[in-house]
């Protein structure tokens, strides 16, 4: 009788405080042994001499549009996106899918879906919109790993953004169900004024719509919201944080005592508001790319350990919705495709800054797990799920076409080398990506119903 289902022998292993060669035992899914040599009888070995073993990226931000929407991307194309960047678990947006996330019922259908198509585990948000307050109890009993408002316009008339009435009663209903509020942070009033007065007089370039989306709105709304949350004890994300400023708001609220975490995302640090001069809608999304300078300032946070996490915020459409023929920057879809790229654009940051990778795997897969009470993941530890990306320092990935596993192949990260590649994914103790090919498996939703939310 095999003692083991896998031993993978002597990798460099991303271990919470360090990097050191292993091997790793695996049973039943399961991590059951680190040693430096580990006897016994598997059923199966592999030797990855010289490459690095990470814990799979739990990635909390993509927009997968299914259902309704999955012509834009779906669980099928986008989970398989998720195997090929070393990703074991996505968290799902509420907004995108017809019906919008905003009740059980649409929550139950999206579960279905990601049953059936996906390959990797997930979880699923859900909505606050004008409304549906009476129903945040349901979908936290029902299983979301959390709630999702725009304090901007999100960009679909299905998923409303949420008026300052409606965000108070929200948040406290969520700090009442233990839950968490993640928040797109943008001040509307700001925003839409300054779009008008470029409308008004047919200003549509890169620097027009820069202009429209300037730091003071991100910060306004943060500050906002950072009152709130002290007024009613809710618990606060911050997605796709843009700006410096931003961030030091946070650090604020943090040394005050509130629960709050934040994201950035890997194209505002290895890309800024050049490339949209450059490519145009392809590279557009909200908030923007920022100038160079700003750009710098970022990484620089995420060396200092200023982000919590990073996540992708893929947020595909098809190419119609960015076409410069059809539609000029700013009525065109805002959004970065990019799933795929997240752990290799963070290994790329590391490379260069000379920086931990243990650190990477802090904020691309444990602190992302620790927030959102996923227990067993995040870690390459006893006793955690076997979810591990494979990655080759002795390899550089373009992004191509080709190689991109996102439904529509536009991305401004196509022709980006990157200086690692991901050559396997395991998800749980199954191959789910290997050698550029995907191997089908059936992910599990992670429900949050009985999840501990800790905070870091």
């Amino acid at each position: 009788m095999p003692d083991y289902d896998l031993i993978i022998r002597n990798g460099f292993v991303v271990l919470p405080e360090e990097v050191k060669k292993a091997d790793i035992g695996i049973k039943d899914g399961v991590i059951v042994k680190i040693e430096s040599e580990i006897a016994g009888i598997a059923k199966e070995e592999r030797d990855e001499t010289g490459n690095y073993l990470f814990p799979g990226m739990i990635d909390v931000h993509v927009h997968f549009n299914d259902p309704g929407r999955d012509t834009w991307e779906g669980f099928e194309t986008g989970s398989e996106m998720m195997a090929a960047a070393g990703c074991t678990t996505f968290f799902d947006m509420p907004l995108n899918g017809i019906p919008s996330t905003i009740d059980k019922e649409a929550l139950f259908q999206k579960v279905e879906k990601g049953k059936e198509k996906s390959i990797v585990d997930f979880a699923l948000w859900g909505g606050l919109v004008p409304g549906n307050e009476e129903n945040l109890e349901e979908l936290s009993e029902a299983g979301v790993i959390g709630f999702k408002a725009f304090l901007s316009e999100s960009g679909n008339e299905e998923f409303e953004r949420v008026d300052d009435m409606t965000l108070l009663r929200g948040m406290k209903e969520i700090a009442f169900l233990g839950k968490i509020l993640a928040l797109h942070s943008e001040s509307d009033a700001m925003t839409k004024w300054l779009a008008a007065q470029k409308r008004e007089k047919g200003l549509f370039t890169a620097d027009d719509y820069l202009e429209t989306r300037p730091i003071l709105a991100e910060v306004e709304a943060v500050e906002r919201v950072l009152s709130y949350a002290k007024l009613t004890g809710c618990s606060i994300h911050f997605v796709h944080i843009s700006s410096a400023a931003a961030v030091e708001k946070i650090e604020e609220a943090k040394k005050q005592g509130l629960d709050v975490t934040v994201e950035t995302c890997p194209h505002y640090l290895l890309f800024n508001h050049d490339v949209l001069i450059e490519k145009g809608a392809i590279a557009k999304c909200a908030p923007p790319l920022r100038e160079k300078s700003e750009q710098e300032k970022l990484v620089q946070l995420i060396l200092d350990g200023k982000f919590d996490m990073v996540a992708s915020d893929h947020s595909p459409s098809p190419y119609s919705m960015k076409d410069p023929n059809i539609h000029h920057l700013f009525n065109a879809w805002g959004g970065i495709s990019g799933g795929q790229f997240t752990l290799l654009s963070m290994i790329e940051l590391a490379v260069k800054h000379d920086f931990p990778f243990s650190k990477i795997a802090l904020m691309t897969a444990t602190n992302p797990a620790e927030r959102f009470g996923l227990s067993t993941k995040g870690k390459i530890e006893l006793g955690y799920d076997a979810d591990l990306a494979i990655v080759s320092l002795a390899e550089n990935f373009t992004a191509t076409e080709e190689n991109f596993f996102a439904k529509h192949k536009q991305s401004i990260y196509l022709g980006h080398t990157f200086p690692s590649k991901v050559k396997t994914t395991i998800c749980r103790g199954n191959v789910v990506y290997e050698n550029d090919k995907i191997m089908k498996h059936n992910g599990e939703w992670l429900s949050a119903s009985h999840a501990q939310q800790i905070r870091i």
